[in-house]
């Protein structure tokens, strides 16, 4: 069965294959926390929701959650048996492990991790083709925000392997919003992150709108905007400072790892995205 769903992906090369693969662990993680109660008091965002769920045509690593209301003592380590049974279910053995911090934090970190599943996958068709190093291991995070930013919205999506199931996702406005934050506010010193200015561009060019509720109250929780509100244009204004800061070639080089043609890349410039960016729509209502 395994071996079936990374055909469906037509890989052309190793980190094709280890993409599809994380991608199916990522999703047979998300069917184990939908045995239980997890959907209810958490929401699925980020890239990885974005790419499973609303077509994002590049590859992403983490698990993102948000609880839909603060809980500073939520732990996801109840809902390990559930994961672990549900890949057992499909023959796989993994092993989870809640991160332990020195300092606690609003984020609750585990690690997933299959340490010998070249031996536990039946890929010799692939792996003749391709040529895999067996000693691979690939590792996916899980983040649970236990103290969110609020004033985002949620939805039920259907996802199908590895058997039909629901999970509450953000909404695509709300998910704008989480990633234009990250855009603008990550604290990263000098290192940039491609993947943000990827999906901005995917927002655009589906003509998603921001939800501009949920990035106030991310911005403000972040304390990198102290007003109580603010305009599409001073948003503008703030990427358009972006967009002066960067490096494009940094840029260009953490992205293109994840797509599959970086042809797409050849037109990203400064000017490229301050002409993207004022495409951008706005939803300014209420949650």
């Amino acid at each position: 069965m395994i071996k079936e769903w990374i055909e469906e992906y037509n890989p052309q090369n190793e980190e094709e294959i280890l993409a599809a693969l994380r991608e199916i662990m990522q999703e047979i993680t998300l069917a184990g926390l939908s045995r239980t109660n997890f959907f209810e008091k958490a929401a699925f965002y980020g890239g990885t929701a974005l790419r499973i769920f609303y077509g994002l045509d590049r590859y992403s690593e983490d698990l993102d959650f948000s609880l839909l209301k603060p809980d500073p003592n939520f732990s996801i380590e109840p809902y390990f048996d559930a994961i672990l049974d549900e890949f057992k279910s499909l023959g796989l053995t993994v092993n989870i492990k809640e991160k332990k911090k020195t300092k606690k934090t609003a984020i609750d970190s585990a690690f997933l991790k299959a340490e010998t599943i070249w031996q536990e996958i039946v890929l010799e068709d692939l792996i003749k083709e391709i040529g895999i190093r067996s000693n691979r291991t690939l590792k996916i995070k899980l983040e649970i925000d236990r103290q969110p930013p609020l004033n985002f919205k949620t939805e039920e999506k259907l996802l199908l392997r590895p058997f039909s199931f629901y999970v509450r996702c953000y909404t695509k406005p709300s998910l704008f919003a989480g990633k234009m934050h990250a855009l603008l506010f990550r604290k990263w010193l000098n290192r940039v992150k491609g993947r943000d200015w990827y999906d901005l561009e995917w927002y655009v060019k589906k003509g998603i709108p921001l939800d501009v509720n949920h990035f106030l109250t991310r911005a403000k929780d972040s304390k990198d905007w102290h007003g109580d509100s603010i305009s599409d244009k001073e948003i503008i204004d703030l990427l358009d400072s972006k967009i002066r800061s960067v490096s494009f070639n940094s840029v260009k080089d953490d992205v293109v790892r994840f797509i599959q043609n970086d042809n797409v890349l050849n037109i990203w410039s400064p000017e490229y995205f301050r002409d993207l960016i004022e495409k951008i729509k706005f939803d300014n209502t209420l949650n």
